[in-house]
């Protein structure tokens, strides 16, 4: 694809997903699409006979702009984005250096208001709607950059978490579950024991029997163990957090057979 329509191709789509901000973004899109591959995304891009995330270099573009855009938008619920915020961003998104300037430039656009990010998750979740696991990976990104400050997660990001998480195709009982696996208490929720409950980490009621537990764990191993992410071709910007969430999970499980009485 030439440098020239790449752009006009990155305009299109972004006035389609998000008006005239998305076409600023779609326009940058375009000529990092144009110019090179970014860093991290290089390895995605296995064409329409792989297993991997991304079939095309649309879902690339999709993907990238609507982390970034609603990264900064959720940063801005609130009326405040911190550096806390931005560097979290970057960490958690893997955004390389090489990329940084132009991420910036979406970014900085993106979060001069918190309106307008809907299209953007509607998209996500129709290009990845056969593989929910990288939505809950951007929704567990998404809500550790919303408690990058340290002061916890506001009602103004609960509340624009949650509406992302509808788009998303979640229900209430998955937020919270997502929320509990990334390390997450939400607003109204005593203490740090919701959180760190097993049962709300594994998604199921305290009167489950242990047998449902061990049903429930190997699902859940099989669902989101990282090796079987990385052989379904999700981005490595998003195989970190995977790892730690699995590890919530093992916890979990452990915790929840010993409330049990089991090994």
């Amino acid at each position: 694809m030439g440098r020239v329509s790449g752009k006009i191709i990155g305009a299109v789509l972004g006035l389609v997903f998000g008006g005239p901000m998305g076409g600023v973004v779609g326009l940058i899109m375009g000529h990092i699409h144009d110019s090179k591959p970014p860093a991290n995304f290089r390895n995605y891009n296995r064409g329409k006979n792989s297993q991997g995330v991304f079939t095309n270099s649309i879902e690339q573009s999709v993907f990238m702009t609507g982390i970034i855009v609603l990264g900064a938008k959720m940063a801005k619920a609130d009326g405040r984005v911190s550096r806390e915020e931005i560097a979290t961003f970057r960490r958690v998104f893997h955004i390389s250096d090489s990329d940084a300037v132009e991420v910036g430039r979406i970014f900085d656009q993106a979060r001069q208001t918190a309106s307008g990010y809907e299209p953007y998750a509607s998209r996500l979740a129709h290009v990845f709607r056969r593989n929910p696991a990288v939505l809950e990976e951007i929704l567990t990104g998404l809500f550790l950059v919303a408690i990058a400050d340290g002061s916890g997660l506001s009602l103004p990001k609960t509340l624009f978490l949650r509406r992302v998480s509808s788009l998303f195709g979640f229900t209430e009982d998955d937020f919270a579950r997502i929320a509990a696996r990334s390390g997450v208490r939400l607003p109204g929720q005593a203490g740090s024991a919701a959180k760190d409950d097993p049962f709300v980490i594994l998604g199921l009621p305290e009167t489950a029997s242990i047998s449902d537990i061990k049903k429930t764990y190997r699902a859940l191993i099989r669902k989101h163990h990282p090796d079987k992410l990385v052989s379904q071709g999700l981005p490595a910007e998003l195989i970190a957090q995977a790892t730690e969430k699995m590890k919530r999970i093992n916890a979990a499980y452990s915790a929840a057979c010993k409330r049990k009485g089991a090994k």
